[in-house]
């Protein structure tokens, strides 16, 4: 279980490397575009800009329409240069034109609101830029200190009342230690690197460029970086870049349904993803008042910051009926001495009922083949919606060939959520194509096997269930598995399983049996690699039914019609014309299969 969980998290954190939702604030007192070259050059700011590639941007020392700006629009000139929209918000008349603070944004804001502030060598001003999700605002503090304490107090109160992250943006013109800044840390968390020197730009000594949010909103995001970024040409000031990861919305954060697997030992286990790491819980009870809570931990630690979940419920009472629920709370930042979370999602409440020990009666159905075809499964799926089944085997080559964890994901859910796995629980079978592709391996971190392999057996009541693995079709030494495969071991694991299997006091005393692998012994249409370990052992075995795939054609073989010493039954292909799907029904001493078409047709009904 251990070295299992170990494996998840290589393969999750992989994963993880996928885009998050972050957002990217910068800071940038731009001279006017006069670098330190003095050289006025719109497109050398924009670079800086569009090489940091941020979400928006506080600009501070821009003109508009001045005489020593050849009475251009500064803004939109940079505006234009990096795709972004500009909004300009003068402080002063200068030079027969605006000169002031302005804003670049990838988005168009919901509103725009300009705050006059106090400078006595000039006036200052605050623009503030609201979004969706969070709010922008842009200053240039004064030059004198108790103008700073005097524009303090006005920000305060303009932007006291906002309920969403607000982020204050620009040239403070204060140092770390200033009394300024120690005023303005009472209400807002400094999010760049005051450590890290903004000015002079060829060779900073000070800090006075800041990003910085209200202490009373600061939810919902997480610091990823913090930098000030190496321009020493441009401007005289050097830009500050900050990188937030912001918090997914809770309708968001599940990307599947739970679905539910190995229902044996008087335990359960729920699984299901999100779209962000996550720490995760299930909530059960016999109702949904009273609810207890479980979660997966190993060796101390809760296994949580990743995206696949995979919780186990156990100590459950058979034939009791269990109300469940799972619960996601976004992880946005995992260090070792600080954790910030986001949202959390809980999903509607679903139900499971394990098998009372001593039931004598159960429906199951068994799909194989699929080939991820979809619109064959939903066929398939119309002829059983009538059927009251307790659990669901798919037995091989159906999430076949698998390329990678996203496309594993899409059709698993495809999967469990047309069997109602979500209370249904499912049992994944390895067929050969499983074992195919590059994300092959990581594909059993999705299930949950019994006894942890692929290979097993469980009893439903009285029945007693046996499942194998007959890995891939072709030998080991086959070129096109390049040597690497090696099921001559995992089949003859199974030779010593079947060996304990059979004379185990659960398959003795069960009140029926059967038989589920995927390459058929009898009727394949091809060599089985196991069969020459494995006959001699199941031809005197109790069986009575074996359920096969693999051929793509549907097959029954009635007992001794090939040397088998019990009915099998093999299963059709991924195409709508041979596709098939069984329904096992145990009533009391009665074990009826019925195989029905993707028309419903009944192609088989048996009583064994």
């Amino acid at each position: 279980m251990k070295k299992n969980l170990l494996f998840i998290f290589a393969v999750l954190f992989t994963f993880s490397a996928q885009a998050q939702n972050t957002l990217k604030l910068m800071s940038y007192n731009i001279k006017n575009a006069n670098g330190m070259d003095n050289v006025c050059n719109f497109q050398r700011i924009a670079n800086v800009i569009n090489n940091a590639s941020p979400d928006v941007v506080a600009i501070q020392e821009v003109d508009s329409m001045t005489n020593r700006s050849g009475q251009k629009y500064v803004l939109g000139e940079i505006a234009e240069r990096t795709q972004m929209h500009g909004y300009f918000a003068p402080a002063i008349d200068y030079d027969g034109g605006k000169y002031g603070i302005g804003l670049l944004t990838k988005q168009v804001p919901l509103r725009l609101q300009t705050l006059p502030l106090p400078g006595r060598e000039e006036a200052r001003t605050l623009i503030l830029a609201e979004f969706v999700d969070y709010i922008y605002c842009c200053t240039h503090m004064s030059l004198t200190e108790e103008d700073r304490m005097k524009s303090l107090e006005l920000v305060k109160a303009f932007t006291s009342s906002s309920t969403k992250p607000l982020f204050l943006a620009g040239d403070m013109n204060a140092e770390p230690e200033s009394g300024f800044i120690k005023e303005l840390q009472k209400d807002f968390q400094i999010l760049s690197n005051p450590k890290q020197h903004t000015f002079p730009a060829p060779d900073p000594k000070e800090t006075i460029d800041y990003i910085a949010t209200l202490k009373q909103n600061a939810k919902g995001f997480a610091v990823i970086s913090a930098k000030v970024i190496n321009e020493p040409m441009a401007s005289d000031h050097r830009p500050i870049l900050v990188e937030l990861r912001t918090a997914e919305k809770a309708d968001k954060i599940f990307r599947m349904k739970p679905y539910l697997q190995n229902p044996v030992g008087n335990g359960i286990t729920v699984m299901w993803e999100t779209t962000v790491p996550a720490y995760c819980w299930v909530e059960y009870g016999t109702d949904t008042t009273q609810l207890k809570r479980a979660r997966t931990i190993v060796d101390g630690q809760v296994v949580c910051n990743n995206y696949l979940h995979k919780i186990r419920i156990d100590g459950l009472q058979p034939g009791q009926k269990y109300y469940y629920r799972v619960c996601s709370q976004e992880i946005l930042l995992y260090q070792a001495y600080k954790k910030v979370f986001g949202n959390t999602a809980q999903s509607a409440f679903s139900e499971f009922t394990l098998p009372a020990t001593d039931t004598d009666s159960f429906t199951a159905v068994v799909f194989n083949d699929l080939h991820q075809h979809t619109q064959t499964f939903r066929a398939l799926c119309q002829q059983i919606k009538n059927v009251n089944y307790d659990f669901v085997v798919f037995n091989g080559d159906c999430v076949d060939d698998p390329v990678d964890h996203n496309q594993a994901t899409s059709f698993i859910s495809e999967l469990t959520e047309g069997v109602c796995g979500d209370r249904i629980p499912t049992f994944f079978m390895r067929g050969n194509h499983e074992i195919r592709n590059a994300y092959s391996i990581g594909l059993r971190d999705h299930y949950d096997y019994v006894g942890d392999r692929t290979y097993g057996s469980f009893n439903w009541g009285d029945t007693r269930i046996v499942m194998l693995d007959c890995g891939e079709d072709k030998p080991d030494d086959h070129w096109v598995y390049y040597g690497l495969n090696d099921f001559t071991q995992l089949r003859n694991e199974q030779v010593d399983f079947l060996k304990k299997e059979l004379s185990s006091k659960e398959f003795k005393k069960a009140g029926k049996r059967v038989l589920i692998h995927h390459i058929p012994l009898y009727g394949n249409d091809g060599k089985n690699l196991c069969a020459n370990l494995w006959t001699k052992l199941l031809e005197k075995a109790p069986f009575n039914i074996s359920l096969n795939a693999h051929t793509h054609k549907y097959a029954y073989h009635p007992k001794g019609e090939l040397g088998n010493n019990y009915p099998v039954i093999i299963g059709g292909g991924y195409k709508m014309d041979g596709a098939t799907v069984m329904i096992l029904e145990k009533k009391k001493d009665e074990l009826r299969v019925k195989v029905l078409n993707a028309k419903g047709k009944i192609l088989l009904d048996i009583t064994v």
